[in-house]
């Protein structure tokens, strides 16, 4: 497991805060807007790569639409991130989907299913 570098962390936070208000107003692209939500930011101990991890809510198509639209419109978050924030080097920065909370709701409904069978079941041996 990798050393947890502290100054790393905070320049992932601000990354991660920066970065969501500019794709929530700066970037003018409709796909993007308001439904991509950043769920974290994993910056090297160099500072010179950021990988981003955002989730959307919709299907297959739309997530890899997203992806490369933000992955088109890296360059331009670059610009801006590197007038918002005073860093020697502004890292590249790479998106990539977050499917943990996707994952989560998933098993979060099967779990559901399973209580709800030891109930009907446990409701069926008593009578």
């Amino acid at each position: 497991m990798p050393k947890d570098f502290p100054r790393a962390r905070r320049v992932a936070e601000q990354l991660q805060r920066e970065l969501a208000d500019l794709i929530r107003f700066e970037v003018k692209d409709p796909r993007v807007g308001l439904m991509v939500t950043l769920t974290d930011v994993e910056v090297t101990q160099d500072m010179s790569h950021a990988k981003i991890f955002f989730t959307v809510m919709g299907d297959a198509a739309q997530i890899t639409e997203i992806q490369r639209v933000l992955q088109h419109a890296a360059g331009f978050l670059r610009s801006q991130l590197s007038q918002r924030m005073k860093l020697r080097t502004m890292p590249q920065l790479h998106f990539h989907y977050d499917e943990s909370v996707e994952r989560g709701m998933r098993l979060d409904s099967l779990i559901d299913q399973a209580v709800a069978q030891d109930r009907q079941r446990s409701g069926d041996s008593e009578d």
